[in-house]
Order: structure tokens, then sequence, then C-alpha cells
């Protein structure tokens, strides 16, 4: 992977984009997967979770904005977002380009469903993510509060390919060092990561670990129960109503902001054709 460094304050200096913040960093985990860092605005306020709209000018001169979770959580006095890289797609085949001191569009009116008030309270958590579906538990993980409302934390993240994991794995891995939110994290925090095209030690869909219950029996855990656990879903339309399907078949129901309930779906996720 590679990494570009902070930009200096000088380049951070210019504005020529509506609603702009400055890229401060970036870094490319793999062929068809980068992150990046951005100044935030004052005035913003998120839920760790939550999206917002970030984009560049088309070639047309109009906004393209597509909406993405903030993987940096609440607390950060930066916004980072993980992205996949698509050729031809409108908007990724230019923001995958971007260097330190250049400028993105952020419309500052966060939402979302990923978020604890839209859960009912519980004893366990499951974050379930395909690729970058991971970058809202990214926010959660790095967030006091979720370990503050649960016992357990399961961040199950399955990828095709060894190398696309890297971002989550090198994530949690710096929790529990973490000066902030480490002593919370202690051993609260488990995580599940598997591959579907390539040799792992973990590997198969994240639905069929929790139909089989494989993901029970290899980290110990109780099959899940709907009186204490309550689950966060984000990742492809299929995906999402795959995962809802096994959820229901443990007894959990879907919840949003006005209905807290056992679990909650992100639907507004930055899929392949971005």
């Amino acid at each position: 992977m590679t990494e570009q460094k902070p930009v200096s304050e000088t380049a951070a200096a210019k504005v020529t984009l509506p609603d702009a913040q400055t890229v401060t960093s970036v870094k490319h985990w793999a062929d068809n997967l980068f992150s990046f860092r951005v100044t935030r605005p004052q005035s913003l306020r998120f839920r760790s979770g939550e999206f917002v709209m970030i984009g560049l000018l088309g070639d047309n001169g109009k906004p393209l904005l597509r909406a993405y979770s903030i993987a940096s959580p609440a607390w950060d006095e930066e916004l980072e977002f993980y992205s996949i890289k698509v050729p031809d797609g409108p908007l990724t085949s230019k923001l995958q380009h971007i260097q330190p001191g250049e400028q993105i569009i952020l419309r500052p009116k966060p939402v979302g469903t990923l978020v604890h008030d839209a859960l009912l309270p519980g004893k366990r958590v499951w974050f379930l993510a395909t690729g970058t579906g991971i970058a809202p538990f990214a926010s959660l993980m790095r967030e006091p509060e979720t370990y503050e409302k649960y016992d357990e934390v399961i961040m199950m993240h399955t990828c095709r390919t060894v190398a696309e994991l890297e971002y989550g794995r090198q994530l949690v891995e710096s929790l529990k060092d973490d000066p902030l939110i480490g002593e919370l994290v202690g051993d609260k925090l488990k995580y599940y990561p598997t591959t579907t095209r390539e040799e792992f030690h973990h590997k198969g869909r994240i639905t069929d670990n929790l139909t089989s219950g494989k993901v029970f029996a290899d980290l110990g855990l109780a099959p899940m129960d709907p009186a204490t656990d309550r689950a966060m879903v984000c990742g492809s339309l299929a995906f999402n109503k795959d995962v809802m399907a096994v959820l229901e078949g443990f007894g959990l129901r879907e919840g949003a902001n006005s209905e807290p309930r056992e679990f909650v779906v992100e639907k507004a996720f930055v899929g392949d054709g971005v």
C-alpha cells in the first residue's frame, strides 16, 4: 500500500469549490481500495455510523455527489472515508486520484440508520459488513459509546481477497493500544474476517457462517438471541437482503431512528458502479 503524507498549511489554504474541504492524507490499500482524510467543518456534528454526501465537480461543472459513510468517529478532528475504485465510475474514477492539498465537496448534513439510537438496549452487538461497507463500523469501533453500551462487539467483515481485508485488520489491531479508547475496548471486541475467493483461516459468506453456526463455534459464542443481541448491516443491496433474512430467522426485527428494534440496515451504500 502507499500513503501520501499530510499536506502543508500553505497548500491547504486554497478554497475553490462550494462546501470545500481539503484532503490531508490518502492511503491506497489495494488496487481497488483507498482511504482518505479531509478537514472537518467546525460546524459539523454527527453520530458515529452516519454518512454525508461528498464528491467532486463533474466535467459539466456541476457537483457529482454520492453518499459516503464517515469512517472516523464523532470525536475525531478530521473526517475519514474509505472507498472502492471503479475505473469507469462517474465519481471514483476521479476521486481515486486525489492528492493531499486538493479539495472535495462535502455537504455537512449527516444522516443514517447505523447509530446506537436506532437499536434497543442489548448485551452483544454484531457489525456485519462486506467490502467498503466496513466504513461506518470503522467509526463505531472507535466510538467509546459502543463499549459502554455492550459487553461484546463482534465485527464480521467479508471480502473477496485477503488484501481487501487489510484496512479493517489494521484498524482493529490498533484499537487495544489506542490511548483514548484502548481500555474501553479491552477484550470486548471480537474480529471475524473472512474471504470468498482466496484461501484464509476463515472463509465463506457472513450469511453462511451465521446460519451454519460456524462463527459461534469459532468464537465460542452462544447463538443469536433477540433478547440480548443487536446487529448493524452494511453492504450491497443483495447482501443486506440476505443478512436481513438470516437475522429475522434468529428472531431479530429491523428498526430505525424513529422505531428502535434489534437490527438496522444502511441502505445508502456506495456500490460498485460509483
